[in-house]
């Protein structure tokens, strides 16, 4: 079981990433955010063990939301592109920062106990 929510905290973090990032509609209607949209985020655990994955993410008025329903995430994008999440989920949480530009961003998670941590890539997905 250990093994198991190891394996999938990591492919739950850059999952929430990615839910957070492509310019939508609500963007352009005003109440949105300039990061509001789709993002495809790799996620790389470079301490413990932890596997490294790619996920795709959603912001929407500058707020990150899960899509997947086998984790729970909240987190927020500021104006100045600076991105925190927070993801829980099969017993384990984590936690990741860092910092989103026009179309890519980049940054660092770690799990809750500190067992794994890695970092981050993001990039803007064509809408």
């Amino acid at each position: 079981m250990k093994n198991l929510s190891r394996l999938l905290l990591a492919p739950t973090l850059a999952t929430v990433l990615l839910l957070a990032c492509t310019a939508t509609n609500a963007a352009h209607r005003g109440g949105g955010s300039a990061y509001d949209g789709t993002w495809s985020v790799a996620i790389y655990a470079l301490r413990g063990d932890c596997t490294s994955v790619r996920a795709a993410v959603r912001i929407v008025s500058g707020r990150v939301y899960s899509e997947d329903q086998n984790y729970q995430s909240s987190g927020a994008v500021g104006a100045n592109g600076v991105i925190r999440v927070t993801v829980a989920g099969a017993g384990r949480s984590a936690s990741g920062s860092g910092r989103l530009t026009n179309n890519s961003g980049a940054g660092r998670w770690s799990s809750s106990t500190g067992e794994c941590s890695g970092s981050w890539s993001a990039s803007r997905r064509a809408g």
